[in-house]
This record gives structure tokens, sequence and C-alpha cells, in this order.
């Protein structure tokens, strides 16, 4: 009968704290960050995290009233670090039916477009047919990576994948690769609107597909409902107050 008392005693005491922490405000948001996508999120030569998601992970902890602690990652998708609790968020990722699978999503950050990058003269365009047997650049880790292994591999277009942008960009400018797929804001930073990029160009229209997604958000925990309406609310307050029009200005997201 004790062991039966006892039991119930810890039973009871588990649960209230339990309780108490649910109950208990939110202090910190940590969010994990895989920082060589400028100028969405990098590190500059001073080795400090800069970028538009940076900055928007930034304002909206400072909306919340919780200290931002920011968790490098080697990739992007890492949802088992996620489901381990090892942080609270991923920041900048396209939501998609297979991310889904693993995380919820907050609402989208802003919209971005995928294109076809190379020479201006080669005559490519973002398809099968024209791209088969090219050697068509990614980066490792994101959606345009499993586009291009799972819509343009099958047909024959050489998937080269690359950790750097600067590494990608300089194989293209080299002729190692044929083509890029990206988003415009990144590749017009990394090469088009240099000296070096003055040969290169969009080819052919936006490339639109459910794998690539149309936009960037933060992924939780799926059970983590409270934490998605929060940066929700927070987001949308930011929008209201001005601060996230402000953030965005220096970002052309609508590059083309």
């Amino acid at each position: 009968m004790a062991l039966i008392h006892i039991g119930v005693a810890l039973a009871l005491s588990l649960s209230v704290n339990t309780v108490a922490a649910f109950d208990s405000p939110r202090r910190e948001i940590r969010f994990a960050v895989a920082a060589q996508f400028p100028p969405f999120q990098s590190r500059n030569p001073q080795g400090q995290l800069v970028g538009l998601n940076i900055e928007l992970g930034n304002a909206l902890c400072q909306q919340l009233n919780v200290r931002c602690t920011w968790v490098d990652q080697v990739v992007v998708e890492n949802f088992p670090a996620l489901d381990a609790r090892q942080f609270d968020a991923i920041m900048g990722m396209a939501p998609t039916s297979e991310r889904r699978r693993w995380a919820n999503f907050t609402d989208n950050l802003y919209p971005f477009t995928t294109r076809l990058v190379a020479r201006r003269d080669s005559g490519l365009t973002p398809s099968v047919k024209s791209l088969k047997g090219k050697r068509v650049g990614v980066l490792l880790g994101s959606n345009r990576e499993a586009f291009a292994h799972s819509k343009w591999a099958p047909g024959g277009v050489i998937v080269k994948s690359f950790w750097l942008n600067d590494e990608l960009v300089r194989s293209l400018v080299a002729g190692d690769i044929d083509a890029t797929l990206q988003g415009t804001v990144e590749i017009r930073q990394a090469l088009l609107d240099t000296a070096a990029g003055q040969d290169f160009a969009f080819l052919g229209p936006a490339v639109s597909a459910e794998l690539l997604g149309n936009g960037v958000a933060i992924a939780v925990r799926k059970p983590d409902t409270a934490l998605r309406h929060e940066l929700n609310r927070a987001l949308e307050e930011l929008m209201q107050n001005g601060e996230y029009q402000r953030i965005l200005a220096s970002y052309p997201l609508d590059a083309s």
C-alpha cells in the first residue's frame, strides 16, 4: 500500500511539473541555421551571422520578447535534431509536401522565384530535353537539388551538388558545369550582378514545382503548435508596425 501511495505521489508531482513547464512563459527561441546561403543566412568576415533570415529571426524574437539563439547546422534539413530538441525551429526553409511529413511550418516569411542560369548564347532552357547530357549545378541540401534529382536526373541531366555558392559559381564561369538552378536573389548577388556574370543570364521561364515550393518559412516540431502560432502572430505584428517592410527593403526579392 505504501508503494502505491508513493507511486501516486510521484505521478502527481510529475504531472504538476509538466503543467508548470507548459505554463511557464517562453524565454528563448533556438533557431537552427545553415549559414552558407547569402544573402539570406551566412557569416561575414568577422564571423557574425548576417542576412535576411537572420534579421527576420531576430526581429521575431524581439517582438515576442524572448532571447534569440542561433544554432549552427551543417545542413538545412536536420529534422532528427529538431525532433531531439537540439533546437526549437529551423530557419529558412521552403515548405514542401515532403518536408511537411517531418515538420510543421509557419506562414511564409517571403516568396522566392527559381530560375535556370547559363551563358546567354547557350540556348538552354529549364527542360529535360534541353538539359539532357548537360551538367547542372545546385546547392547541396537545397530544394533545387531535390527537384533536379527527382525530375531532371532520370532524363539524363547530370546534377552536380556544391557545398557553397561561390564554389558553384566558379565552376560555372570556368565551364566545369553548363548551368545552375537557383533562386533569383542569391544568383544575382553571386554572379549576375558582378563583372564575371556579364555573359550569363536567366534562360527560359521560371521553374515552378511542388518540390521547389514558392516561399521561405520556419520549420517547427509537429506537436509544437504554440511556437508556430507565436511566430505567425509576431510576423503579422511586424508587418503591421512596418518593421517587416524595413528589413525586406534591403533585399530585392522581386529580382527576375
